[in-house]
């Protein structure tokens, strides 16, 4: 009698049996369609177990607490089984289970439970509950807290004398989109190094005053510094002089681009600028390409239009292309100007039709404008315009990511996309397949092909190089080899020969699945990169999938079994979602990769998040034009072709990715020895949380990043490219990060760096400008830092 009425006058704990029974409901429910998918049997079993704990709970009945511990236990040890002792993989398994054994073992919790202990009662269930519970926090923690692998050894210089066109200009410019036409991104500036750049403050910020709120329209620009100016674009094409010193503007040339047509990113990543001694009218100009597709040539001095260059300053890029639709055709690339020509392809729209304009590419005289010459796929050794009445081919792949060039060799390098649409290809050519995602080297002066290399057979995963080719000297044998190096969204990096296009790394033909859609056909094999270390190309498994919660993490897995997934170059059908894995972002996208040429050092950037895509038969759409519409908006209806796309991010509810972090890496790589040095976490999750928020944890957790890198001969590494609102310098030997800085923006292209004829002092330079691909807000800023004239 005293037990019951001391158990009567307990508080009866009806949150955390309703939460609990909440919990095991939910786990049981969507364990039993997991299973019923293949999947793992944790879930239905855990929930069953949670469940019986709750109902005894509201029983009060001291079973409550030993279902609860059997539950913990086999959480555990499944979390063990299944992640081995990696922190951020073990945390949503174990977290929230230990917190609510926690509060199982609450005193007041006890009392409902054992209201009277005096008759040989002993709570010795709560002390298993929160002794489980916090040997999970002991797991986890160790498992965070347990050292990096430590860096290899790092090279020392190359046993030849390093070229000067591979590191830059000793005199502190920035003249090219890469730094170098070889796209290094490597300063041979000192000034700034391993043992100052705690010192490196900011110094000024420019704001563009071009922000567009549209879905995609990043400010991404390179800045040149050559001419003692600063040169930028805005994603409107607006190009801008600024004072190097100061960041005061000096000038702005407006081109007065409409903004609005098919493509739903407008961007420019950077011009090009040029000396023509022969011109007595603009001696030195930026040339740069618009949206509207005109080619226009400034004074680099006052900002006013070149006369003597085209059309009064303008080159019309339509010209021979047939119709182009707004939006349909444009350079977001800085054009490259190798021997005279100024050389450039375009972006195409992606999925919208078939035979889009034509993705040939053009060369035009740097001084005149003049037409040079063109490399169209569909008129094999022809280099000249079209015939009155004719069009370069329409449809063929395009060259929307920059390009880099040899003038020692004449040649310039390109990376192509594919024939869009870019998920089925029933309806390309042979000259289509030959040259899509590739690398293609051409004579820079007549427009003739020297050789090209194929990253990807038939790429139907939107895997077009979206990289700029870089161009290193390695030593094999002993002797010097003019190299390129050549990243790609799949995660894999192909070095070559310059010269002759020839395989300098192993590379392996291997067999994988090509049961395409009805119309189409697939590759039997694809390349893969055996030698150089590889990013984003492991074959992902139920395990690897997350989430902030358990109940996330069971919804990715559910996902993640009801698509088809086999792997790299998995089959894209009708019947039901493919996981594409790296997704259509990469890898490495348009940051590409920078290289210490003087050590053959490669830094690397990567992406790891996938993407879900479908084909929808043309008579699906048409049952629903709600349906239809909605594709329609999505910009994927492949008009011309059996099929729409439907494509998203493999994402979960929360917004989170559903593979298992980290997100972002970057990576060093010894490309003399082929080895790995070091790879670490890029990026914090403060400017990152649940449903786009930002939650300000700066938890190193290696995010979501789209950007390049800079390499400096002063030992570092500076990058922002993560959602993070952070520019970074490493450590180039070990990837310790050594400095970060604040900015206003996420920073989504390469920094740059140079010393200003004004002070002498060396900057490095930003463009915070964000990114909607990443819930990353827009932003017009130009951030420049700098050692303060005090401390030196």
């Amino acid at each position: 009698m005293a037990q019951q009425s001391a158990q009567k006058s307990s508080t009866r704990p009806w949150i955390l049996a309703l939460l609990l029974f909440l919990f095991g409901g939910g786990f049981a429910g969507g364990g039993v369609y997991l299973l019923s998918l293949g999947g793992t049997s944790y879930y239905l079993v855990g929930g069953i177990l949670v469940l019986l704990s709750a109902v005894q709970l509201w029983r009060g009945k001291p079973s409550a607490l030993w279902l609860y511990v059997l539950f913990s236990a086999f959480t555990l040890f499944w979390a063990i089984y299944e992640a081995g002792f990696d922190g951020w993989s073990l945390a949503p398994r174990l977290l929230i289970p230990a917190g609510f054994g926690v509060w199982m073992a609450l005193p007041w919790i006890k009392r409902w439970l054992y209201p009277n202990p005096g008759e040989g009662q002993v709570p010795s269930g709560a002390r298993a509950c929160l002794t489980l519970s916090v040997a999970a926090v002991v797991v986890i923690l160790g498992a965070a807290l347990k050292p990096l692998d430590e860096p290899a050894a790092f090279p020392s210089a190359v046993n030849f004398p390093v070229d000067a066109k591979l590191t830059g200009s000793e005199e502190g410019e920035w003249k090219h989109f890469g730094n170098t036409l070889a796209g290094t991104r490597f300063s041979p500036l000192t000034q700034i190094n391993i043992d100052n750049v705690d010192q490196l403050k900011p110094a000024w910020t420019y704001r563009t005053g071009v922000v567009q709120e549209g879905e995609t329209s990043p400010l991404q620009s390179v800045p040149l510094m050559v001419n003692n100016s600063l040169y930028l674009c805005t994603q409107t094409n607006i190009v801008i002089s600024l004072d190097p010193e100061t960041g005061e503007e000096r000038w702005r040339y407006d081109p007065k681009v409409d903004p609005t047509g098919a493509s739903v990113v407008t961007t420019c990543r950077g011009v090009a600028y040029s000396e023509t001694p022969v011109s007595t009218v603009c001696p030195k100009r930026i040339i740069a390409a618009t949206f509207d597709a005109r080619l226009i040539a400034v004074n680099a001095d006052t900002g006013g239009l070149c006369p003597d260059f085209g059309n009064n300053g303008q080159v019309d890029l339509k010209r021979g292309m047939g119709q182009v639709d707004a939006g349909f055709y444009y350079a977001s690339s800085a054009p490259t100007i190798v021997r005279g020509n100024v050389i450039l392809g375009g972006w195409i729209a992606d999925n919208v039709q078939v035979e889009p304009p034509s993705g040939v590419i053009r060369a035009f005289d740097a001084v005149t404008g003049a037409f040079s010459w063109a490399w169209d796929l569909g008129r094999p050794g022809y280099h000249a315009e079209p015939a009155p009445g004719e069009v370069y081919t329409r449809g063929t792949p395009n060259s929307w990511a920059p390009m880099s060039g040899d003038e020692e060799l004449g040649m310039v390098y390109l990376p192509t996309g594919n024939a869009t649409p870019d998920h089925w290809g029933g309806h390309r050519t042979k000259e289509m397949d030959e040259f899509s995602s590739s690398v293609v080297a051409l004579d820079a002066e007549t427009g003739e092909l020297r050789w090209h290399y194929q990253t990807v057979h038939h790429d139907l995963w939107d895997y077009d190089v979206a990289s700029q080719p870089t161009l290193i000297d390695v030593e094999i044998d002993g002797e010097r080899v003019p190299a390129l190096v050549q990243p790609t969204k799949q995660g894999q990096t192909f070095l070559l020969d310059r010269r002759n296009g020839k395989l300098l790394a192993d590379v392996e033909e291997r067999p994988v699945s090509h049961d395409a859609a009805p119309g189409d056909w697939m590759s039997p094999t694809q390349p893969f990169s055996t030698e150089l270390p590889t990013f984003s190309t492991e074959t992902l498994a139920e395990k690897d999938m997350w989430g902030i919660t358990p109940f996330d993490q069971m919804w990715c897995r559910i996902q993640f079994k009801k698509m088809r997934y086999e792997g790299p170059f998995t089959p894209i059908g009708t019947d039901r979602m493919t996981l594409i894995y790296p997704g259509v972002g990469g890898g490495m996208n348009y940051g590409g990769v920078s290289v210490d040429p003087e050590r053959g050092v490669m830094l690397v950037n990567s992406l790891h998040v996938g993407t879900r895509i479908r084909l929808v038969p043309r008579e699906e759409m048409a049952e629903d034009d709600g349906k239809e519409h909605k594709f329609h908006l999505s910009g994927a209806p492949m008009t011309g072709t059996p099929y729409a796309l439907y494509w998203d991010t493999f994402i979960s509810p929360l917004l989170i990715p559903c593979n298992e972090p980290p997100y972002g890496l970057m990576s060093a790589v010894d490309l003399n020895s082929r080895k790995l040095l070091w790879s670490v976490r890029l990026g914090t999750a403060r400017d990152s949380g649940l449903f786009k928020t930002g939650l300000g944890v700066p938890i190193k957790m290696g995010m979501p990043n789209f950007g390049g890198s800079m390499t400096t001969r002063g030992g570092l590494v500076f990058i922002g490219a993560s959602h993070e609102r952070a520019l970074r310098a490493f450590d180039i030997r070990t990837g310790k990060e050594v400095w970060k800085a604040r900015l206003k923006a996420g920073a989504h292209a390469t920094p740059m760096t140079y010393i200003s004829p004004t002070s002498g002092r060396q900057f490095v330079v930003t463009i915070a400008g964000g990114h909607r691909t990443l819930q990353s807000p827009l932003g017009d800023y130009v951030q420049a830092f700098a050692i303060p004239e005090s401390a030196n």
